[in-house]
This record gives C-alpha cells, sequence and structure tokens, in this order.
C-alpha cells in the first residue's frame, strides 16, 4: 500500500488535516487560519544541482511532486496538467530573466495571456481544479476579491469552464483602466463580475465572513483563488528557484552562494512562496518593496503590524493592499509552524487591527542572516507625486508599475516629486 502523500493543517492550528485536494478547494480553514503543508521537504545540494538545468515548467513540475501526492494526481497526469496550463503562454520558455546593469536582473513574468505574474499559478492551479472537478463530476462557484490582477486572470484561467462559475467582486476606482476592461468584458456564462464600494481590504472582508460559514460553504461548493489558496503559493514557489538557478553561475561552490530576491508585494502571496523556499534549503535572501501602504514595511522595520487610517490610492494598484493576509504565513513560518503564537497574533490583529510582534518574531523578521524579510528602501510612489513620471523602456520592454517599484528600490531611486530622479 502507497504511504499517504503531502497533510495540510491550519495555521492556527484548530482543524483538521487535509490532503491537497482538501487544501486546493478550500479558501480560509475552518478555524480562519491557511493551510500549510505539515511538514517542508528538505533539498539536499544535489537536488538543487539536479533542478538548476531544469525550465521553469520542468521546476514546476518537481515542485508540485513534492506537495501533492501521486494517489491524488498521478505523475504523468500531473506533468500533462503543467505542461497544458503553460501552453498559451507567448514565451516558449515561459519565464526568462534579463539581465540588466550592475548585477540587476529582471525575472520576467509577464508572458501569460494577461500580462500578469498570476498567471502562472493560476493556469496551474485551474488545471488541478478541473482535474479534479471532472473526475469527481462536481461543480464549485469560486469566489474572487482582487485589486486588479487577480480577478484578470482568475477569469482568464477559469472562463468557459462548464464545472466552474467565478465570481469577482472588483473595488469600483481602483483598478487599472485595462485591468477592469479585462474582467469586464468577458463574455462567457460563468463569469460574473461585480463592481463593489470601497477598496480590496474591505470587499476582503465579506469574502472571510462567507468563508467562515462553514454550512454555506458546503451547501455552495464555494472555494477562493485568491492567494488564500494554497496551490498558488505553491506554483509561485517556482519562481524563486528558477530566478536562483539563473543568477548562479555555478552550484559546484560550497557553500551555496547567496542571491538576493527582491519581490513587490500586496497580499504577499509570493513573498509566502520566497520564505518556504528558503526554509526548504533554497539560499536567498528576500528584500520586500512596497509603495505608501506599507504595514509589511513596518512590521519588519519595527515589528508594527497595524493599519494606517486609510489605503492610499497610488500608481501600483495592484500594490494597495493594507491586510496582506499571506503575512499569517509568514507569521507561522517564523514562529517554528507554532499554531498557538500564530493565532494569537492573528486573532488580536482581528479585534483591534493592531499587533506588535513579540520580540524573538520580530528579530526574525529583520536580520537578514538568519531571517526572511530584510529592510528595504521606503518608496514613495503616489498619484500626485508621480504623475510626470512614467517608467521608460529598458531592454526593449516597458516595466510594469510593480516592477518600476522593485526596480526603483533596487536602483536606489526614492521615486518623488521633489527628488526629480527616474531612471536613465
Amino acid at each position: 500500500m502507497q504511504p499517504p502523500g503531502m497533510r495540510y493543517i491550519s495555521t492556527r492550528g484548530m482543524a483538521p488535516r487535509v490532503d491537497f485536494e482538501g487544501a486546493l478547494f478550500s479558501g480560509y480553514a475552518p478555524d480562519g487560519g491557511l493551510f500549510m503543508p505539515e511538514e517542508l521537504p528538505q533539498l539536499s545540494t544535489e537536488t538543487l544541482r539536479q533542478w538548476s538545468t531544469l525550465s521553469y515548467p520542468g521546476l514546476v513540475k518537481e515542485l508540485c511532486t513534492l506537495f501533492i501526492g501521486p494517489e491524488l494526481i498521478p505523475r504523468d497526469v500531473l506533468n500533462g496538467l503543467i505542461d497544458q496550463a503553460f501552453s498559451r503562454f507567448r514565451h516558449r520558455e515561459v519565464v526568462r530573466l534579463s539581465r540588466l546593469r550592475n548585477g540587476l536582473n529582471v525575472l520576467e513574468l509577464w508572458h501569460g495571456v494577461t500580462y500578469a505574474f498570476k498567471d502562472l499559478s493560476l493556469c496551474c492551479t485551474a488545471q488541478f481544479l478541473q482535474y479534479f472537478l471532472e473526475k469527481k463530476e462536481k461543480h464549485v462557484t469560486v469566489v474572487v476579491g482582487t485589486s486588479g490582477d487577480t480577478g484578470s486572470a482568475a477569469i482568464e484561467s477559469v472562463q468557459g469552464a462548464k464545472n466552474m462559475d467565478i465570481i469577482v467582486l472588483l473595488p469600483k476606482g481602483h483598478c487599472t483602466k485595462i485591468q477592469e476592461l479585462q474582467m469586464t468584458t468577458v463574455l462567457r456564462e460563468n463569469v460574473h463580475v461585480f463592481g463593489v464600494e470601497g477598496n480590496s481590504d474591505e470587499l476582503d472582508e465579506p469574502i472571510k465572513a462567507v468563508f467562515a460559514d462553514v454550512a454555506f460553504v458546503k451547501k455552495h461548493n464555494l472555494m477562493s483563488l485568491n492567494s488564500i489558496n494554497w496551490s498558488r503559493v505553491l506554483v509561485q514557489m517556482a519562481h524563486h528557484f528558477f530566478a536562483y538557478f539563473q543568477c548562479v553561475p555555478s552550484l559546484d561552490m560550497d557553500p551555496l552562494p547567496r542571491v538576493e530576491v527582491v519581490v513587490p508585494t500586496g497580499a504577499a502571496g509570493n513573498l509566502a512562496a520566497g520564505c518556504i523556499a528558503q526554509k526548504m534549503g533554497l539560499p536567498i535572501r528576500l528584500v520586500v518593496a512596497v509603495n505608501r501602504n506599507d504595514i509589511i514595511h513596518r512590521t519588519v522595520q519595527q515589528g508594527d503590524f497595524s493599519l494606517s487610517e486609510a489605503v492610499e490610492q497610488t500608481l501600483a494598484s495592484a500594490m494597495d493592499i493594507q491586510v496582506p493576509y499571506n503575512m499569517e504565513r509568514i507569521f507561522w513560518l517564523l514562529s517554528g509552524s507554532n499554531s498557538q503564537v500564530t493565532r494569537a497574533l492573528m486573532e488580536q490583529f482581528e479585534r483591534t487591527q493592531s499587533v506588535s510582534l513579540p520580540k524573538e518574531l520580530h528579530s526574525k523578521s529583520k536580520v537578514p542572516e538568519t531571517g526572511w524579510l530584510i529592510n528595504n528602501r521606503h518608496l514613495s510612489l503616489t498619484v500626485p507625486d508621480a504623475r510626470s513620471l512614467r517608467p521608460r523602456c529598458q531592454h526593449g520592454w516597458v516595466l510594469t508599475r510593480a516592477t518600476f517599484v522593485e526596480v526603483a528600490d533596487r536602483q536606489g531611486l526614492v521615486v518623488s516629486s521633489h527628488d526629480g530622479e527616474t531612471f536613465s
């Protein structure tokens, strides 16, 4: 008999263990937490060397094999689903690295249908969903709240599917025009898009309340494709492995060299993926790049995980988030998988919108040598300050606003109306 595959537990420790299928079809865990692997595989240097020659899809396959048991999806079927997921990407390599100056590299994650990096994880997640739904002849309704890029990528990944309906809530006036059109011009029977008052954090509140009603969720077969879904985080881990292997000239050194990875951050799903990759043995150092909605910056700098008075609208609208829910996963990792500590932190935050990290937890979040988050240059990219500034072409392409935040950080730029600096 084959041993059971990976099991997943809630960050708050009060929900039953589930397999990958259970985590995939969930939103929040029943206790309000987020699902995480019960154990993280530890990768040897030899495994990293073997993976270093793989394509991006090849890396996704290897990572998914570690977290999806063959009793759920056989390896050959899993490989086929991932190949199908990436079949519509414009670049045959799916992801590539562009080398700029002074050791700066940009990982091109925009070759999907909607040009958002979230195409990468959502196209795979949709394939996994289709596999299980067709196998069991089930139907689900996907509920998504978006600040822009998640909504359009989620719609693209499931539009036309007979066994899935998707409901997307977008904050009116808080998405880019292109993203709004990507969502509102899809004429498919299974796609339902609604503009709502408020910002993306505010629309997340009723969504979380819906998923807290376990009986209602079960009755209506509801699930989420936001990055609360473990599958999203799983696939995004490949970004960090691929970036590392592309940047390091050789893996024959001992110890392996470190690579600094700058992550433009909104809900912190990609950041959580990087933290997990590092915990598994990938020698990267993570830098958080934010705009004026800087709760993660304050958490790292001061241990202050608290809401500001209001979300500030910026040009990087997909990053205009004050409640980065994947920080719960990061707190859980930093605390040594301590569900009691994580639950206490998050329940206090939900009650008071403010929590100070325990001293030990904060020290782990800010020390580069031992932690996963290091101090970033605080960027000022606001609508009033930056009207005359537009990302210029670099090496044949135009920077997106989130990437612009990242590159500006590494180039030592603080974009504001009084410094006048831009790329040269």
